[in-house]
């Protein structure tokens, strides 16, 4: 998975875009590997590119939503991110910067957010061999999210038993992921806030998510889940997504809760 030998580095022409460019070429030096550009407009054209090229890596720099797009769709990169059968580097200027001028990595800190789901897997497996080849410190979090608490106050007799085991199993992963080496989080509240928060306190130069999308209600196309939008929009540093097995997944919480009861 790491290092990367292919990167794709989709371009409107824009300045904004350009910001991937430098991760693009980053990237490709380091893994002795090519920077393939493509200037398309449709998000299922550039996943296409990236299966035509062999690509490992897409960089793509994220922008302001407009109104509409923001009301009723996601933008270009999010679609990107939604429909790559690879990793993609969401940079968003202006934020901590992890090349330097002459285009080195540097990566102090990388920050893995898992919920040791299926979805997480490839991301655990990349974030580790980044850390380890790259001499990073690497973090792992996982947040239980606050909708526990909601369950636990409209059925107390379950809810509460419910949560309870959740942080007995997290605290056993966490546990089991720590013996391979690096650090561990576990924190309560809304996810994206509470991996930004801690992303923020770290001075992290890099989060890993894996990126297991769902089938969209409105028609075909593949769509990231909210938490993960919001942590790409508002890190203080690149998000690297990486893909999962793309599923038609029940609510979080009633799985879950279900998962914990059964």
């Amino acid at each position: 998975m790491f290092p990367f030998r292919n990167i794709l580095f989709p371009t409107d022409l824009s300045v904004n875009a350009q910001a991937a460019l430098k991760y693009a070429t980053a990237f490709a030096q380091h893994g002795n590997g090519r920077v393939v550009s493509l200037q398309v407009q449709d998000a299922k054209e550039i996943a296409q590119g990236a299966i035509d090229h062999d690509i490992d890596l897409i960089t793509v720099a994220m922008r302001d939503r407009k109104l509409l797009t923001r009301a009723f769709g996601s933008s270009l990169a999010e679609d990107i991110i939604a429909e790559s059968p690879c990793a993609v580097l969401a940079i968003r200027p202006p934020q901590r910067d992890f090349v330097n001028g002459q285009n080195e990595i540097q990566l102090g800190r990388i920050l893995l957010a898992t919920n040791f789901r299926p979805s997480s897997v490839a991301a655990t497996q990349l974030a580790t061999q980044m850390a380890n080849q790259l001499g990073a410190e690497l973090h792992a979090v996982y947040v239980i999210g606050d909708y526990f608490d909601q369950i636990s106050m409209m059925f107390p007799e379950g809810g509460l038993a419910a949560l309870t085991r959740l942080r007995s199993h997290v605290q056993e992963q966490m546990a089991h992921l720590a013996r391979g080496g690096g650090a561990t989080h576990i924190t309560e509240g809304r996810p994206y806030q509470e991996i930004v928060k801690l992303a923020d306190t770290l001075e992290a130069d890099l989060i890993v998510i894996g990126t297991a999308v769902h089938g969209s209600l409105f028609g075909n196309s593949q769509v990231l889940g909210s938490e993960i939008e919001r942590v790409i929009r508002n890190a203080p540093c690149p998000v690297l997504c990486v893909p999962a097995a793309r599923v038609m997944t029940p609510l979080p919480a009633l799985k879950l809760a279900a998962d914990l009861s059964g």
